[in-house]
């Protein structure tokens, strides 16, 4: 029965991903299986509540994360924040290096946003119109951006990956993301990749169409630069993001009413609804988005998914994976097992939440059994799940920035960085 709802489980969501329907649905009915399987073998309702409950409590401080990135993103775009960074970062594109530039561009941008489909979303689309007035592959130029996307995704205090890796781990953020940067080996390796990938597809012409426009549209004035600079802050100090996520808020919004003539009930407008411009130009489509509805969806599968872990974790209905897991990480170590559970995990999660909530559920034990550090559980986490979720053609991490960048699974034998990082633990020893 159990294996019977799982197979169910996984059809719906991969049945929702190739009719483009929202994956909350399933997760719903999914959720809804699992607590009457609970039921059916022995657990009273109430317990099952409470279950899904307290799984959903763990994801709290990830749910404001959450929301403080919707607002945050709705004032960089309408204070000119995000467009005096795509501005800038265009006049640093070199044609010569054309895909090593992408990729270093959307690391940059990704761990300022912290968020790799608003980094494909932004950068990545400018990118991509870059690439196709100069007649570069579009598959190369996307698998380095999603990879330069997935940096910050990975490492950046903003990201809500990272804060929900830490929330699970019960692991500092900032030890966490300094343990990140020590895995500088594929980092290195990808630069070399997309510096060689850069000699075979060199960019023939520059289109400077967004620049201009954004030079039309806003005034690029260098405190427009403040509300990123000030998120640099948890990089250096070991403060809680959420503080400077506020300054960076509210300076955003002064400079938006100051310098860009927006007004208040306009902010207020943007940071419930996320930024639009009155023009349907394409500059108007790149920089549309953020709010609190934005990210209304991915709170939703944040908590469902949460509720997950609470049933999983009381009822055992996952106790015959997770024996098999642990006999294996016997026979091939810890870390590749790890590997293999987070490919398992993404190819049937068909999300990244899911796909970190499930691995951490089947691999915590095993660690906590040989005494592993949750700081060293973290930096697995994020060397494999995180990265490799993106790898699955049809898990929405890898295939909604595809989608955006106009573009399909082609992209990934040049993602270099998301294949490098899980072997990173081989590489620096």
């Amino acid at each position: 029965m159990t294996l019977m709802v799982f197979a169910l489980f996984f059809t719906s969501l991969l049945y929702s991903f190739y009719k483009d329907i929202t994956i909350v649905y399933p997760l719903l009915g999914g959720l809804i299986c699992f607590a009457l399987l609970a039921i059916q073998q022995g657990y009273r309702a109430a317990a099952v509540y409470k279950m899904m409950k307290q799984g959903a409590q763990s994801a709290l401080i990830v749910l404001k994360i959450l929301l403080l990135i919707g607002i945050l993103t709705a004032v960089w775009r309408a204070s000119g924040t995000i467009s005096y960074i795509i501005y800038y970062s265009i006049a640093f594109i070199s044609t010569k290096y054309f895909i090593l530039s992408a990729f270093l561009l959307t690391c940059i941008v990704s761990f300022l946003l912290g968020s790799s489909f608003g980094t494909a979303g932004t950068i990545g689309v400018v990118l991509v119109i870059l690439a196709q007035s100069g007649q570069v592959d579009l598959h190369v130029v996307a698998g380095a951006v999603i990879a330069g996307a997935y940096f910050g995704d990975r490492c950046s205090p903003m990201s809500s990956s990272a804060n929900l890796v830490a929330s699970l781990t019960r692991s500092d953020l900032h030890t966490n993301i300094k343990n990140m940067f020590k895995s500088f080996i594929p980092f290195i390796l990808s630069l070399l990749g997309y510096t060689y990938l850069s000699f075979l597809h060199p960019l023939t012409f520059a289109d400077n169409q967004v620049a201009l426009a954004i030079a039309n549209s806003f005034d690029l004035h260098i405190m427009t630069a403040l509300p990123a600079i000030i998120m640099l802050i948890p990089v250096f100090f070991r403060i809680k993001v959420e503080i400077p996520m506020i300054i960076s808020i509210l300076t955003g919004i002064a400079i938006a009413l100051i310098w860009q003539h927006k007004t208040i009930f306009d902010m207020l407008n943007y940071i419930v609804m996320g930024y639009h411009m009155e023009e349907t130009s394409l500059l108007a489509k790149i920089l549309a988005g953020g709010g609190l509805y934005s990210m209304l969806k991915v709170s939703l599968i944040v908590l469902i998914s949460s509720a997950y872990s609470g049933i999983f974790a009381e009822t055992g209905l996952l106790k015959n994976i997770e024996d098999t897991l642990e006999r294996l990480s016997q026979k091939i170590k810890v870390y590749p097992t790890l590997i293999i559970t987070s490919l398992g995990t993404a190819a049937f999660g068909c999300n990244q939440t899911l796909a970190v909530m499930l691995t951490h559920q089947l691999e915590h034990k095993i660690y906590e059994k040989r005494q592993i550090k949750n700081t060293t559980l973290a930096l697995d986490l994020e060397n494999t799940v995180i990265v490799l979720s993106a790898l699955i053609p049809w898990n929405i991490a890898g295939a909604v920035p595809a989608a955006i960048l106009s573009t399909d699974a082609g992209f990934i034998p040049y993602a270099f960085y998301l294949f490098l990082v899980p072997l990173s633990k081989r590489l620096t020893k």
